[in-house]
């Protein structure tokens, strides 16, 4: 049987997948491309996370689209609101007619004798094998495993009594009105649960072995409401994205530069916040410096609110044993609780999971080193998408997608059918891909390529630096080899 052949195949159907279909038309009108999507709908993370209250930590206006304005009320954007934007934008433009559901990629294999990849993929609830070639690969799945979170293996947790949820596995039904609910975390997941829950619990607690850096912003950014008054959508939302930039930018530079005054300046909005007398030093000092691992944030001051109402509290503890009731600490307190819910992180999987061979000869992607982030060094006709850690996913998706869509045409330009990056390693200082220390990255980055000390090998942080290294320098790089 003749395999389905695309000029170009992208997995994943959330914010950057919806971000290559654009890039592709606008761009490369003549390539044929589908995008492969393993559930059934469109949104990834935004269509998967069905717990209370979720929402960006990111501004609307640099998580959107720079193609497509934000136009709703709140920048700071709940779940829902950025599932029908993604959805809203995959039909305006067309890109919905070119996704496949329930078509999850289970490996890909390049051939040199045949200058494509030929990829195996299982449909539907019966897995049906159905085989695609594709001449140029896109991985757009993000870097966590949609099937399952990450639960530490806590002493006792078989004794509990009460019901014990991952944030991953939300049940739709649950009914959490009067109980009493421990959130076990201290990251975006808890910070967002304890706030959303605690009106209709008893009462709520957010249990954390150590504090984390949490800031607050108004959920509505003003400057841009007066722009989008006074200006056209479009140039509103210019406008108010490269302020949000400039903004992300000069934060996380403060954080690294003078850790200390950025300390000092969080506290101070913290103390502000809470409670006079509050124990700040106990539950919201780190341990570690700013942006070391993310800075969470709430909206509106969300969280400091709850707690101030007395609805929720924080306990910074560790966990002797979980028992019938609740939760055990080595204080020896114990948490007594109906619900308990484990944001204890994510379970960090590279390129999908996908298994990739080359000429035959299976890929060990943890030896590769990226090339300007979004290419893997020895790997022809391919590339992958992974947003910034310190500003929002979808800048980075739309400068890797424009990146793609330019090295494609410089390729039928000049009549190549093979592109791959060749690094020399000779005095390279590896790096980590992830440049956080948090735990779910430290358990899983030996499953990542590694970056390189210099460029082009090293993935920035830094969207200036990149809007440069990838939009407007020369696709023509003396580590390309064209063929």
């Amino acid at each position: 049987m003749t395999k389905e052949h695309f000029d170009v195949i992208t997995v994943g159907a959330g914010l950057s997948g919806i971000s290559a279909g654009y890039h592709l038309q606008k761009f490369c009108p003549g390539k044929k491309y589908a995008i492969l999507e393993g559930r059934s709908d469109i949104g990834g993370t935004w269509s998967l996370f069905q717990y209370p209250g979720i929402r960006s930590d990111s501004d609307m206006f640099t998580l959107g689209y720079s193609f497509r304005p934000w136009r709703e009320a709140k920048a700071i954007a709940d779940g829902p609101s950025i599932l029908k934007y993604v959805r809203d934008t995959a039909k305006e433009f067309g890109i919905d007619k070119n996704i496949r559901f329930e078509h999850k990629v289970l490996s890909a294999s390049w051939s040199d004798k045949d200058l494509r990849w030929t990829i195996k993929v299982e449909v539907g609830p019966k897995k049906e094998k159905r085989t695609y070639t594709a001449s140029f690969l896109y991985i757009c799945s993000g870097y966590y495993n949609y099937e399952k979170g990450f639960t530490p293996k806590f002493p006792g947790i078989e004794k509990f009594k009460g019901e014990l949820i991952h944030p991953q596995h939300w049940p739709k039904d649950l009914d959490y009105t009067g109980k009493k609910v421990v959130v076990i975390g201290s990251g975006a997941t808890a910070v967002t649960l304890v706030p959303s829950m605690a009106d209709q619990t008893a009462h709520i607690t957010m249990l954390q072995r150590s504090p984390t850096y949490i800031t607050s912003l108004p959920s509505k950014d003003i400057v841009a409401d007066i722009l989008r008054f006074l200006l056209p959508a479009k140039l509103a939302h210019h406008i108010a994205r490269v302020k949000n930039i400039l903004i992300q930018i000069w934060f996380y530079q403060l954080c690294k530069r003078s850790p200390n005054l950025a300390k000092w300046l969080i506290r101070a909005r913290l103390k502000a916040a809470l409670p006079k007398g509050y124990e700040v030093d106990t539950h919201f000092k780190p341990s570690y410096q700013p942006w070391d691992q993310r800075v969470c944030l709430v909206p509106d001051s969300d969280l400091f609110k709850a707690v101030s109402k007395g609805k929720a509290s924080i306990v910074t503890d560790q966990i002797e044993t979980f028992t019938p009731r609740g939760i055990e600490l080595k204080s020896g307190k114990e948490l007594e609780a109906d619900i308990i819910v484990t944001a204890t992180g994510l379970d960090l999987i590279a390129v999908g999971g996908i298994r990739l061979t080359v000429n035959e000869s299976a890929v060990d992607i943890s030896k590769s080193y990226t090339f300007k982030g979004l290419m893997l060094s020895d790997i022809p006709n391919f590339a992958f998408c992974v947003g910034y850690t310190n500003a929002s996913w979808t800048l980075r998706a739309d400068l890797t997608s424009t990146y793609v869509s330019r090295l494609l045409n410089h390729m039928d330009s000049n009549g190549y059918s093979k592109c791959v990056p060749i690094c020399d390693e000779s005095g390279m200082v590896k790096e980590p891909i992830l440049d956080l220390n948090s735990g779910y990255i430290r358990r899983s980055l030996d499953k990542f390529p590694t970056r390189g000390a210099r460029r082009p090998w090293r993935f920035h942080q830094n969207y200036i630096m990149d809007l440069f290294d990838i939009n407007f320098a020369d696709i023509k790089d003396s580590n390309l080899s064209f063929g």
